[in-house]
């Protein structure tokens, strides 16, 4: 039996705080298998930088040969993606 591996964001995870989280990502997608989520739901502060996180995010679980989701999506950052054109890369779940 498989076990998913998730990344929880922090509250902020805005370009000062991008670097950090990324430099978490490698350990966070060893902890499992089967769908890389990233969940966002206690995002209060996020940017363009946040939208790069996620993208690397997901190509780090194409990577692995891994599902990748977000969920618990805040409403305006997924309006972010869409306005960047890369909502469809996310496969959002909103929270």
């Amino acid at each position: 039996m498989s076990s998913a591996a998730t990344l929880a964001l922090p509250p902020d995870a805005t370009l000062d705080h991008a670097a950090e989280i990324a430099a978490s990502l490698p350990a966070a997608l060893s902890e499992g298998h089967g769908v890389f989520t990233v969940d966002a739901s206690k995002l209060q502060a996020y940017d363009t930088a946040t939208l790069a996180l996620l993208l690397q995010a997901r190509r780090a679980a194409q990577a692995a040969g891994r599902p990748f989701q977000v969920t618990g999506t805040p409403a305006q950052l997924t309006q972010l993606a869409a306005l960047y054109g890369v909502a469809e890369l996310l496969s959002t779940s909103p929270s």
